[in-house]
């Protein structure tokens, strides 16, 4: 019997070694694009792709939505996908499971929140769907690769401008900021407070959140100057809230009191660079959509089978009255 134990004992020990060069995920590979590598067909496949939008009430968002489907036009392999989350966590973690269960090839998300979408966003992944997350940040690296801009470096330039050709000699500013749990919120505010470091006459006096939107940013606004008797600047995280924000100050006969920049410079009608052009806003600060960048990375992983940057980085311009207009006809060259 003793002599048994010693076979039975290796056995159980070469189970165990075994069982160990599994993995607690459906990933093979500790390589971060082993999945993309596996959902890859080449040129004759096809491909399903989900979009999964924190939401589509601000322009931005739309226009990124825009933006891939237009460029997803150019790929005949791709069909993409879209979902809204309208600012909502649940849904739009109820909207990245059912890609999941749909077994899409690829998946693109902009979160609404960095946090809330974390886990989900990780279960695609380790689910051996590659993942692209766009603008927004979730916590972690379970994702195959983060395509956005540097939203600390775009609030640096903002503060800078609002410090150095502003305020040059000082004075008040108010900021209105993005929804709090969402990444570019807490980097534009931490990029805005560095750029205006080098002029401390230049004094933050009060701050709110318009949660990206017109209309919030509006009603922030106008609390706000019921408050503060002498406002210089304005400074908001995006050009609606900034537009909403001039609409408040232009009801009480105060717009012509203070200063307004904003970020996004949509090329389009309502977007930042029409308002700078006409006059609303005195800068913005160009922030990529994405779109397109997104669906080339797609392409790269689904159709030609390589491999993107874990971070792809795209720059930001200033947009005042002295290039808005060359800026917007660049962007609309069919008008």
């Amino acid at each position: 019997m003793r002599n048994l134990k010693l076979p039975l004992a290796a056995a159980a020990v070469l189970a165990l070694v075994l069982a160990g060069c599994g993995t607690t995920n459906e990933r093979t590979s500790d390589n971060p694009q082993a999945a993309s590598s596996k959902k890859c067909k080449g040129a004759d496949g096809k491909y399903v792709i989900g979009m999964s939008q924190a939401n589509v009430a601000e322009p931005y968002r739309q226009r990124m939505d825009d933006d891939i489907k237009a460029a997803a036009k150019d790929v005949p392999q791709f069909e993409v996908k879209f979902a809204d989350a309208a600012q909502d966590n649940a849904k739009q973690v109820a909207d990245v499971e059912n890609y999941i269960t749909q077994q899409v090839d690829l998946l693109i998300i902009s979160p609404n929140e960095a946090k809330p979408l974390t886990a989900v966003v990780k279960k695609a992944y380790d689910k051996g769907i590659p993942v692209l997350v766009l603008d927004r940040k979730v916590e972690g690296d379970a994702y195959t690769g983060f395509i956005g801009g540097d939203n600390v470096e775009i609030g640096t330039q903002a503060g800078k401008y609002i410090a150095e050709k502003l305020l040059p000699n000082g004075g008040n500013v108010v900021e209105l900021k993005g929804l709090a749990g969402a990444t570019p919120q807490a980097e534009r505010h931490e990029g805005f407070l560095a750029g205006i470091k080098e002029n401390p006459k230049v004094k933050v006096i009060a701050a709110a959140s318009g949660d990206w939107l017109r209309e919030k940013g509006q009603a922030q606004m106008d609390a706000l100057l019921k408050a503060n008797p002498k406002i210089d600047v304005v400074f908001s995280h995006n050009d609606p809230m900034a537009e909403g924000a001039y609409l408040a100050a232009k009801a009480v006969g105060r717009e012509k009191e203070m200063k307004f920049t904003g970020i996004d410079a949509l090329p389009i009608p309502s977007g930042g660079i029409k308002a700078v052009e006409q006059g609303r806003l005195s800068a913005t600060f160009t922030y990529p959509t994405n779109g397109k960048e997104a669906i080339a990375a797609a392409k790269k992983l689904l159709i030609d089978c390589g491999t993107i940057e874990k971070t792809q980085t795209l720059h930001t311009r200033l947009i005042d009255k002295s290039n808005a207009t060359q800026i917007y006809a660049e962007e609309n060259p069919n008008g």
